[in-house]
């Protein structure tokens, strides 16, 4: 079967959301400034919201100002006056991390990248996909079969015909990916048979689409685990030529609305790393968090503030910590810190008086795995934060991780993510 492409209509000049309105795939969606803004400067008269979904304030008032009629899209249903369209109450005016997720949706939206997603019959997947094509974050490939793909789409409220379909099995680009995977591990002894069962696999075929150029990167792991996703991109596209290891980072989007995110690094990779692996990690991190818009102010953490503990553990941070300086002197970077006294204004002040990062850390390296990943579940979970990623870094192409847990919206902002890492 042939591969399919992106029909002219999937693609159109004036932002779908704004014309039908994206089916709701999950919880209720918030409705921005932005979405009115764009609605507004398409010279719409009319913009159907969906069903589920809340406006917030600045939004209803945008589209009031506008002369926009807003209205409720329910399949089969009459149309709803624009009464009906709950506001956002004021103590949640703003989702975790809403005006920032808003300025990366956008830098996507310009950096109009192709994203592929090897679990193309994983339904939050699909869902997601929806969410992006009508957004306009991304052009999506999803890979499987062709069939099986667009019965899940359908369920999931996604016009088939909006993506492409690749399945790994019929592809013509099969040879060729077998042949390049030989190529790129022939020192590993790879045998043809080996090659041909990789390429077979949507992680391994997903990924050599974008070592190829034909995707821009990859998302995966809402079906898989993170070593069937890292995995192919360490083998296939490797690490950057000045990178000393592949990491990755959280952004955590605290529940106080506004640009509230914090960069949390290493969550998801490296078990027990080293002072200069957590150094690395440090300096890669910061780079991250410029690039996504989070200006970075690093602090390594461990259970005690510069001298009020000793021990090995806190003499690795400090150790790392004067060796990520050395790195990047142009960063600024302190520890040991204590969580409390990274972010915490009063708590730093008092405890590292001076400080240009105590209190008012932005990037927060953990000195292991279990520190790192307990944490972001523990701000996730019990704070209410919204956690985009792992977004890897360090490799030369982006290839991005999810949790198995993953919602609909985190697939949604880290496809987002991906896009702009992409930019270069």
């Amino acid at each position: 079967m042939r591969e399919s492409a992106w029909p002219e209509s999937a693609w159109p000049e004036a932002p779908p959301r704004a014309t039908s309105g994206p089916r709701p795939v999950a919880g209720h969606p918030v409705w921005t400034r932005a979405r009115v803004r764009d609605a507004v400067g398409s010279g719409l008269r009319e913009l159907r919201v969906p069903a589920g979904a809340i406006l917030t304030p600045d939004a209803r008032d945008l589209a009031r100002d506008h002369g926009l009629r807003l209205v409720v899209a329910v399949p089969g249903a009459r149309v709803t006056p624009p009464e009906a369209i709950p506001d956002l109450p004021a103590q949640a005016a703003e989702r975790p991390g809403a005006a920032f997720l808003a300025t990366l949706h956008a830098r996507a939206r310009a950096a109009d990248r192709t994203i592929v997603l090897p679990e193309g019959d994983e339904p939050r997947v699909c869902a997601a996909a929806a969410r992006v094509v009508a957004e306009r974050l991304a052009r999506v490939v999803l890979l499987g079969p062709d069939d099986v793909v667009r019965a899940t789409a359908r369920e999931a409220g996604l016009d088939p015909d909006a993506v492409a379909i690749w399945d790994p099995q019929t592809s013509p680009h099969r040879e060729a990916f077998e042949r390049r995977y030989l190529e790129l591990r022939a020192h590993k002894g790879v045998t043809c048979d080996q090659a041909r069962a990789a390429m077979g696999d949507v992680s391994y075929f997903g990924t050599m689409m974008v070592e190829r150029g034909l995707a821009d990167g990859m998302v995966s792991g809402a079906a898989h685990t993170t070593a069937h996703t890292v995995r192919p991109a360490l083998e296939v596209i490797g690490a950057r030529e000045d990178a000393d290891l592949v990491s990755s980072v959280f952004l955590m989007c605290l529940p106080h609305g506004g640009d509230d995110v914090l960069v949390f690094a290493d969550c998801a990779i490296n078990i027990s790393p080293t002072a200069p692996q957590i150094a690395a990690i440090a300096v890669t991190s910061a780079r991250t968090a410029r690039q996504l818009g989070v200006e970075p102010r690093v602090a390594l953490l461990s259970y005690a503030t510069y001298g009020s503990g000793a021990g090995p553990d806190v003499d690795l941070v400090r150790e790392a910590t004067a060796l990520a300086r050395q790195a990047a002197p142009d960063l600024p970077i302190d520890g040991p810190l204590q969580y409390d006294a990274a972010v915490v204004p009063e708590v730093g002040a008092r405890k590292a008086p001076g400080s240009l990062v105590a209190g008012r850390a932005t990037v927060l390296v953990f000195p292991d795995l279990s520190a790192g990943n307990i944490a972001y579940k523990a701000v996730q979970r019990s704070a209410g934060a919204l956690a985009v990623g792992p977004v890897l870094q360090g490799l030369r192409k982006p290839v991005n991780d999810l949790s198995r847990g993953a919602s609909v919206e985190d697939i949604v902002s880290t496809i987002a993510v991906t896009a702009v890492q992409a930019t270069g």
